[in-house]
Order: C-alpha cells, then sequence, then structure tokens
C-alpha cells in the first residue's frame, strides 16, 4: 500500500452511542467487548478514533451475540440522539435547518473518514445521500442501517421533532422479511438502490431554528475548523505508525527512510510531526513500547523473538528501553500481566 494512503477512522463517539444502546436493550455488552477488545478506558475517551474496518468485525460479533438478523435497526432504534458535540452546536446555532445541514456537511470528518455525505434536490423532495467505503463490503448493512436511524433521529432533534423521512433508500439488498424497517423508519424503504439516501420535503431546508444564534455560530465554526484541523495533523502520525509496522524488523528505522516511503522531504516530515505535538524519536519509543507491551502480555514469544519484532539489534539495548519505559523488566512485565 502506498505510503500516502491514510487509515479511515470513525470518531469514538459511535461506540459510545452503540455502548449505551446495547445496554438499554439488555445485551450481553461485556462479551461483545471481550470479543472485540474494546476497554472502559476507549468508553471514556471523548477523543478517541477507532479504525473504520473494524466495524465489520463489531457488526459481526453484534449479530452473532444478539442473534438478532435485524441488528442494525434495533441498535439505531434504541441509541441515545448525538449531542454535546460541535456538529450539534453548528446545526442548532444556524439561521435554519438547510443552513445547519450544509454547514455540518462541511465538517463531517469529525464523525467519520469513511462516509462523505452531501444533499440534493429532486422536484418537492429534497434528500441526504450517503456514500460509505463500507458500502463495498458485505456484511455492513447493519451500519447502514443503524447510520440512517442515527441520522433521522438527529434531524428530529434539531428540528423539535418537525424532520420526517418521506423515503429512504438502501444499496444493500433486500432482506428476506423488511416490515421491521417499515415499521421503525416509518415510511417507504427501497432497497438494491444506486446509493443510501435519505427523502424529506424541501419545506424543511427553509424551516428556521429555534437556537438560532449568529455570534455562538461563529464561535462553533470557529471550533469546528480546529478539530479538523487537529486530525489532519494527527494524520501524519497515524501514517508514521503504519511504516513503523512495515519496517521496524529490519532494524534500520530512521527519519529520513520513513520520510522516503510517505514520499515526502525529512524536514517536511519533522515539521509536521511538530505541529502534531510529537517527534520522530518519541513516535518510535511509543510504537516499540506499545508493541512489546503486546507481545510479552498476548503471546508466548521469547524474549529474542520480541527483541528482533521490535527492531532492537541487541537484547542488552532491548532491557534498558523496557526498563525506562515501564520501570520493569520485560520477564517482569509478563510475569505481572499473566496474574493479572
Amino acid at each position: 500500500m502506498s505510503g500516502g494512503m491514510t487509515e479511515l477512522r470513525d470518531s469514538g463517539v459511535m461506540i459510545q452511542l452503540a455502548h449505551q444502546a446495547m445496554l438499554k436493550m439488555g445485551l450481553d455488552v461485556d462479551a461483545v467487548f471481550a470479543r472485540l477488545g474494546v476497554t472502559p478506558e476507549l468508553l471514556a475517551d471523548r477523543n478517541i478514533r477507532t479504525p473504520h474496518e473494524a466495524q465489520l468485525i463489531f457488526w459481526h460479533v453484534l449479530q452473532e451475540v444478539s442473534n438478532d438478523a435485524d441488528i442494525g435497526l434495533h441498535l439505531g432504534e434504541h441509541m441515545p440522539v448525538y449531542k454535546g458535540q460541535v456538529l450539534q452546536y453548528l446545526f442548532l446555532s444556524s439561521p435554519t435547518f438547510g443552513e445547519g445541514l450544509k454547514r455540518a456537511l462541511n465538517y463531517q470528518r469529525l464523525l467519520s473518514d469513511a462516509s462523505q455525505a452531501s444533499t440534493g434536490i429532486e422536484g418537492e423532495q429534497a434528500y441526504i445521500l450517503v456514500e460509505s467505503s463500507s458500502d463495498r463490503v458485505a456484511g455492513l448493512r447493519h451500519l447502514n442501517e443503524c447510520m440512517a436511524l442515527g441520522l433521522i433521529r438527529f434531524f428530529r432533534y434539531v428540528t423539535d421533532d418537525a424532520f420526517v423521512p418521506s423515503c429512504v433508500h438502501f444499496s444493500h439488498e433486500q432482506p428476506a422479511d423488511s416490515r421491521e424497517h417499515e415499521r421503525i423508519f416509518a415510511c417507504p424503504v427501497l432497497f438494491q438502490q444506486e446509493d443510501n439516501r435519505i427523502y424529506f420535503n424541501t419545506q424543511l431546508l427553509d424551516m428556521p431554528s429555534s437556537h438560532a444564534e449568529p455570534e455562538l455560530l461563529q464561535l462553533h465554526e470557529k471550533l469546528a475548523i480546529e478539530h479538523v484541523a487537529k486530525l489532519e495533523r494527527q494524520d501524519i502520525v497515524t501514517r508514521v505508525y503504519k511504516v513503523f509496522g512495515e519496517i521496524l524488523e529490519t532494524g534500520q528505522v530512521n527519519l529520513e527512510d520513513v520520510a522516503e516511503r510517505l514520499d515526502i522531504k525529512s524536514r517536511t516530515l519533522r515539521t509536521r510531526l511538530a505541529e502534531a505535538g510529537t517527534n520522530f524519536n518519541q513516535l518510535l519509543a511509543d510504537y516499540r513500547c506499545n508493541l512489546a507491551k503486546r507481545l510479552l502480555s498476548g503471546t508466548n514469544e521469547s524474549i529474542d523473538e520480541i527483541v528482533y519484532l521490535t527492531g532492537f539489534s541487541e537484547p542488552s539495548t532491548f532491557y534498558r528501553a523496557f526498563k525506562r519505559w515501564t520501570s520493569q523488566t520485560p520477564v517482569e512485565y509478563r510475569n505481572q500481566r499473566r496474574q493479572s
């Protein structure tokens, strides 16, 4: 894969909302999260971003544990409305629903790198179209259905319940029984369409927001710009980590080689890492430390093999570095993790 590719990630708020819905449905949350490796720390971190490709595993595990063929629909039905984020504030402080929608779409990356939403008009019907990299992955019907419901419930919230979908289109195949779709969406639902769309009356676009506030709108827009800029700064860290994973075992890991793989100048890489609040040596140490911890606690690899896998040329260098990172020797760390 080219060094220019960035791993697609979703806002951690999505898994946090799903967690609340799972609890409300009485699902075995511990069983699901144990299989997914989701920790309490992840659920508490408002700034975490999760790999989008993990969605496939999440929905597979969730369907297995719940034994529910319509788990995406039912999770979306029980999910709390998306609140307390900058996109909500942008909507509420905009003069109309249409203005709020337009502004929020400028910053949709705050929710996910993998989905691209846009709007359009067909006669008296407006629509929001959601293109997702997931549409090309079999088995992510649940994500599309849950996301559509999440959007509709959010639109209802910001319009004081005035938003009503007139029709919903899905690109995935029609399930054997779609009566639940008709019940939950309360409008016609069509499958095997060209894309995923939510249709609604164009008059809603001009609906005034009861919370419109020009001064707050400016503030919220500034905040959204800052959040997106922060994500863009973090992209370079994700890309550097990916290169570490590809070349660490060679033992030859330096800034110049990583910059070459990313097809950027060494000086540019150094500057962009500084803008992200870190530096090359710190990232390399963090990556090696986390990899060593993972191998020591989760595998039976020998210490010599872990020395090699973490890119150290000598066991003594690895031992010194690990003691500096954790105040423990690798053997002490492994034993402690196994006991706990």
